[in-house]
C-alpha cells in the first residue's frame, strides 16, 4: 500500500458551533458542502478537509484521520491481510469512497480514495 497523503481531519465535540465558528473566523477556513457527511466541512488549500462533528450525533461515530491511497479495494485488502479489521464494505460520500479500520492504538482511521 503507498499512501498519498492525509486528505482528511474530522473531530468530535461538545462545543460544535463554537468549534466551527473558530475555523471559519480564526482560522480562515471555508465551509463546504459535502452530501452523506454529517458534519462541518472545510477545505484545505491543499484539496484536504477538516471536519467537525458533535459528539451527541446519530451515529456516535468517531471522527478520524484519513490517509488517501490511489485504490481503495486494493488498500482494504492489504489491510485485512495484515490481520486488522475494516468496514465490511466501502462506504461513499460525494467526493469520496472510504474504508474506516482501527490501528493497534485502538483508534478508529480511514483509507480514502477521491472520486
Amino acid at each position: 500500500m503507498r499512501i498519498k497523503g492525509i486528505t482528511f481531519v474530522g473531530t468530535r465535540t461538545e462545543a460544535r458551533s463554537e468549534m466551527g465558528a473558530f475555523v471559519r473566523e480564526v482560522l480562515g477556513l471555508t465551509p463546504t458542502q459535502v452530501e452523506g457527511i454529517d458534519a462541518e466541512v472545510f477545505a484545505l488549500p491543499d484539496g484536504s478537509t477538516f471536519a467537525v462533528t458533535s459528539t451527541d450525533g446519530p451515529d456516535g461515530a468517531e471522527r478520524t484521520i484519513g490517509f488517501l491511497v490511489e485504490n481503495i479495494a486494493e488498500a482494504a485488502e492489504e489491510l485485512r491481510a495484515a490481520g486488522f479489521l475494516t468496514d465490511d464494505g466501502i462506504d461513499e460520500s460525494a467526493t469520496q469512497r472510504y474504508v474506516h479500520f482501527r490501528g493497534p492504538d485502538g483508534r478508529l482511521y480511514e483509507l480514502v480514495e477521491n472520486r
